[in-house]
């Protein structure tokens, strides 16, 4: 049975942050004990593999048209993160070390809220 660990939104990243996108967008996430570092969804006309919007753009990009988010940029000359922010998320959106990462944490708050259960294993 898999142990399910409460996470700020904000601190989501990799394995862990697919799967609270895959949850938020209503697909079936499956993880494999071999191999808990992806989240793999099994849809119609998809098949099985792996699911990484943080990381894939062919996954993700969409979603930042479908939730019309409003990503930002670093300032030039500077290391920051950016920024990724829905109409009715957080008012300062949600940062990340990439446009995806700071894109899927604006997604999951503005469906699953500030603190999202995930199972224990994607966050090794």
């Amino acid at each position: 049975m898999t142990e399910f660990v409460e996470v700020k939104t904000q601190d989501l990243s990799g394995a862990a942050l697919d799967w609270a996108v895959a949850k938020a967008e209503g697909m079936p996430a499956l993880i494999y004990p071999t191999d808990p570092h992806y989240v793999y969804i099994d849809m119609p006309g998809r098949g099985c593999g792996p699911y990484m919007p943080s990381h894939a753009w062919f996954e993700g990009g969409p979603l930042i048209e479908k939730y019309k988010l409003d990503i930002g940029a670093p300032m030039e000359n500077q290391n920051g993160p950016w920024n990724a922010a829905t109409e009715w998320a957080h008012p300062l959106g949600y940062k990340g070390d990439t446009p995806l990462i700071a894109a899927c944490r604006a997604i999951v708050a503005s469906i699953l809220g500030e603190t999202v259960s995930v199972p224990k294993e994607l966050l090794s």
